[in-house]
């Protein structure tokens, strides 16, 4: 069964139950409150025989010159009730002789009456012990005093019934119980109506969620959800359409990974076969030279082999670090001077100015001296420079100190559209990178792992010497 029909059913079930079982109590409580009534209006209508019998036993004191015997006792109430509807014979107001219409007949009894749907009579003495009429056990009564002298001297019980035998307070139950039932009816089928429309409203965003979902699991990462809504049906779509555009994304960047690392692979690769087989046919002599030029093939081969088992590692927290307290001004110092005779060989001035006053940052020595190599490297082969600087400032972001280092140059540069995509895998820029050089293009992805290992962060801007700058923060201790 689908959800929009499960839910459905469950909301109307719910609700007509709870309409059904309202309209039982109502009709319930409608028809104690009119038997209560109607016992209670009797009462009313002996009150003027307890006034007589009063009077008639403070001129006596004794129950036995009042009323000798049942018969007369009984008349006593025949008489006061004469005029009223809860006389046995029919009067002006009676209707209790009448047959009952048939409609009535969830009303009445079947077949003889019941004991507790006729009223029962009984004078009481003050110790509430029957004198006169009929006191039945079973039955409860309703004992109304009779004072004199502020004393009870005696009680008239009446029995309280427990339904309607005929009345207009039956016509009135029943007209009661008909309304009920009709607006029962009007609101059950507001209920269909209402739990219809609540259904299609929860069920059908859901839907078009499920399909959007067999979308993606189809691959079609295109797919975008259009929910106007405001609760977390709305958030669910939009989490929804990131999720698709992140998909998309990370499918684009797989098959240009693919298809990169493929051609990164087949170019040496071809190369390094190319030159062998020459060899072997004798179109090129297997000496030293061609021998060495294999071999820088096959070298490469191997440097991106490892690159790419590095940025792997890095993928699955496989690259190691061994953090301990670091001095940046030590560390750079050192850079300054291992890179000096190369620097010197490509006629490039180096410039370190450290305006850090607090430069200890717990790091891997060794993995900053790669990072720092492959940036350096990257600016001395690709970027044509004739200098680099090297700055290190503190700053503080979100009430953290950071130490700031900034390598730049004022080589060829990169333009804009390319500074943010620098740091993804086998990213080159045209002109910038020369696949010939020997790059592979991981040097920066590398670059990019290792800080984030640090816990800082890593960008490219434009250099205010004019070349590519490299931006990275480093938490200080």
């Amino acid at each position: 069964m689908k959800i929009h029909n499960k839910l459905f059913l469950i909301l109307f079930s719910f609700t007509f139950s709870i309409i059904a079982g309202l309209v039982v109590l109502i009709q319930w409580s409608i028809g104690q409150g009119v038997i209560d009534y109607v016992n209670a209006k009797e009462i009313k209508a002996l009150e003027p025989l307890v006034i007589k019998l009063a009077t008639q036993y403070e001129s006596s004191a004794s129950w036995d010159e009042v009323i000798r015997d049942n018969k007369s006792f009984r008349r006593l109430i025949e008489t006061e009730l004469q005029s009223s509807q809860f006389s046995e014979r029919p009067g002006p107001r009676s209707r209790s002789m009448r047959p009952p219409p048939p409609e009535r007949a969830r009303f009445e009894m079947k077949g003889p009456p019941k004991p507790n749907n006729i009223a029962h009579y009984a004078l009481l003495d003050k110790n509430k012990q029957p004198i006169r009429g009929r006191y039945l056990d079973e039955l409860t009564y309703i004992n109304t005093p009779i004072i004199v002298n502020n004393i009870a001297v005696g009680y008239i019980a009446v029995s309280k019934r427990d339904g309607l035998v005929d009345g207009y307070e039956l016509d009135f139950l029943e007209q009661q119980t008909n309304y009920l039932w009709l607006i029962a009816i009007a609101a059950a089928l507001f209920t269909l109506l209402l739990t219809f429309l609540l259904s299609r409203h929860l069920v059908s965003p859901v839907k078009q969620i499920a399909t959007g979902m067999h979308q993606l699991t189809q691959g079609n990462f295109t797919t975008k959800l259009t929910l106007d809504r405001k609760d977390e049906l709305g958030q669910l779509s939009e989490d929804f359409n990131v999720l698709a555009l992140t998909l998309a994304k990370d499918e684009k960047v797989r098959k240009r990974w693919l298809a990169n690392i493929s051609h990164e692979l087949r170019t040496p690769m071809s190369i390094l076969l190319g030159e062998l087989e020459a060899m072997l046919l004798g179109v090129r002599e297997p000496n030293t030279q061609n021998i060495s030029s294999a071999n820088d093939e096959a070298m490469h081969l191997k440097r991106l082999i490892d690159d790419l088992h590095m940025l792997n590692s890095a993928e699955l927290g496989g690259m190691h670090y061994t953090m301990q307290p670091t001095d940046l001004t030590l560390l750079l110092n050192t850079i300054e001077q291992k890179y000096q005779v190369l620097f010197e060989q490509h006629a490039i001035n180096i410039y370190v100015l450290n305006s850090a006053k607090q430069a200890i940052v717990q790091a891997d020595k060794t993995r900053l001296l790669q990072l720092f190599d492959n940036i350096l490297m990257n600016a001395v082969h690709y970027a044509k420079c004739t200098t680099i600087s090297i700055t290190a400032e503190n700053i503080s972001k979100k009430g953290q100190s950071f130490i700031e280092l900034t390598i730049e140059d004022n080589g060829v540069g990169v333009e804009p559209s390319h500074l943010a995509h620098l740091f993804e895998y086998l990213y080159r820029v045209d002109g910038a990178r020369n696949r010939q050089k020997g790059g592979a293009g991981l040097g920066l992805s590398i670059c990019k792992h290792i800080v984030e290992g640090h816990h800082g962060e890593i960008v490219a801007e434009k250099a205010s010497i004019g070349g590519l700058a490299v931006v990275i923060s480093l938490p200080t201790m």
